[in-house]
């Protein structure tokens, strides 16, 4: 209904730019952020367990439920992206300790009691592995009758990054991802070709970590740690010394996509997602064919789940959107940089 907020739940591998979408999703006033679980990926799952909770009381958030969860994908070997996100996950920005804990029941349940819980159906907004969202669809499949939607940042049309055809997240776990294509609930796949093109420029990444306010300064580091061109000279945390490059932000576009879906031009079409050993394993397959081909002529059809891909979005609307609400004070009024 117009005017209520969008209940949402992350499952997040927090990771510099998981931690960009939190800080959005906590400030943004048409978002109820209701819980964050946690998975192995970006870092270990202790690690990302440590830096969601950091964020959120640096967001101002300190009551949001956050849980643990898997510490490896369903079949393979866990691997991590410190190689991306530094050895703590969090950019190596020497963030303190948080000062609570997270609830003592495990991702899946906290999934399935607050999505049940809500009294509106939950959008459900997975940026890392899937692999909490694949356990809770084949323990709980109840759940889906209140899901509204799963925006997940995973996939690409075009270009991988984990290999020349698979992002890092489905490749993760291919097999988490193709169960969520069976969850029979809308799903909008927010992949690397729109992933890479939000960026915020450096002016702005300079004017955030010049704030005194906490939760802005935190995503002005992080994008200065997470810059556009990934060779771009990356300043040390806290100084605002005129050099910060352009900063992605990641999958906190995904989460810009719930508050605002009318920035993302989306097309519904047949996903899969490869399973098999070798060079394809973990693509996301997007057909954009007008027609069928010999395959499906020829007797080769098969059921594939169908898909919102996000094909082109408005990047200047959503950095306009991002700017303006993590400058916002976690209870929604506006900011300054005092």
């Amino acid at each position: 209904m117009a005017g209520q907020r969008i209940p949402v739940v992350i499952d997040c591998d927090t990771g510099v730019d998981d931690a960009l979408a939190l800080l959005f999703a906590v400030r943004h006033p048409g978002l109820e952020l209701r819980a964050v679980t946690c998975v192995a990926g970006n870092t270990d799952v202790d690690g990302v367990v440590r830096n969601t909770l950091t964020v959120l009381e640096r967001a101002g958030a300190g009551d949001v439920p956050v849980a643990r969860g898997a510490e490896r994908p369903l079949v393979e070997a866990v691997r991590s992206a410190r190689h991306v996100h530094g050895a703590d996950g969090m950019g190596d920005l020497g963030l303190p300790a948080p000062t609570r804990r997270p609830v003592d029941v495990d991702a899946v349940t906290l999934l399935r009691r607050e999505i049940l819980a809500s009294p509106r159906p939950v959008t459900l907004i997975p940026t890392a592995p899937l692999t909490n969202i694949a356990l809770l669809l084949r323990t709980h499949p109840e759940v889906t009758r209140n899901i509204e939607r799963i925006v997940f940042m995973g996939g690409a049309v075009a270009t991988g990054n984990a290999t020349p055809v698979a992002e890092f997240n489905v490749w993760h776990d291919p097999e988490a991802a193709a169960v969520l294509l069976t969850a029979g609930v809308p799903i909008t796949m927010y992949g690397l070709d729109v992933f890479q093109r939000v960026v915020v420029p450096g002016a702005e990444v300079r004017r955030l970590r010049a704030s005194t306010e906490p939760g802005a300064r935190l995503a002005g580091d992080l994008l200065a740690h997470r810059p556009a061109v990934p060779s771009s000279t990356v300043p040390s945390p806290g100084g605002a010394d005129g050099d910060d490059p352009d900063g992605g932000l990641g999958d906190a576009g995904a989460v810009c996509a719930v508050a605002d879906p009318e920035g993302l031009t989306t097309r519904l079409l047949p996903v899969e997602v490869s399973l098999a050993p070798g060079p394809t394993r973990g693509q996301t397959i997007v057909d954009r064919r007008v027609r069928p081909g010999e395959a499906e002529i020829h007797g080769g059809g098969r059921d594939r789940a169908m898909v919102d891909v996000a094909l082109d979005v408005d990047v200047p609307r959503y950095v306009r959107l991002y700017l303006g609400t993590v400058t916002r004070t976690a209870a929604g009024g506006p900011r300054g940089n005092n």
